[in-house]
């Protein structure tokens, strides 16, 4: 599994000019899930996000997570995210996990992140979504597990 997450002041994920997920100030996560991902990558991907301390604190360093400033996350989908472009120009998807293992696990990623209380949204699994934010920092992280 591979997430880019990006700290944000504001994220939208849209279908056809609907919003489908928004959120104020929190995380914006691109999330891949690779061929051989599991309940454990699961788990472990939905504590990293909840807790990892990339907001500021009162002395302007990186010392809070999304759970200490009240933030929201906002999951989307995406499998390119699991691309390789090392060779040649097209990128190779092949280390992206199937369709039904991939939709089932990014379900199951949003079902973790929201047991722990932290105000989830998400985008939809095989969408054709349209992302916006306002990047703050900008802070931007590829957590891979």
């Amino acid at each position: 599994m591979r997430v880019v997450v990006q700290r944000v002041k504001s994220a939208k994920v849209e279908i056809e000019g609907c919003a489908v997920g928004q959120i104020g100030n929190g995380l914006l996560a691109l999330v891949g899930i690779a061929k051989g991902d599991g309940e454990t990558q699961v788990r472990w991907m939905a504590e990293k996000l909840v807790n990892l301390r990339i907001f500021e604190d009162d002395e302007g360093k990186m010392n809070c997570s999304v759970v200490g400033t009240g933030g929201a996350i906002l999951l989307v989908p995406n499998f390119t995210v699991c691309g390789d472009a090392n060779k040649g120009r097209r990128p190779s998807f092949d280390s992206a996990a199937n369709f039904s293992d991939g939709e089932k696990l990014f379900a199951s990623l949003l079902d973790e992140v929201r047991k722990t209380g932290v105000q989830t949204e998400a985008g939809i699994f095989g969408g054709d979504m349209q992302v916006s934010l306002v990047n703050d920092g900008p802070v931007t992280l590829v957590i891979e597990i």
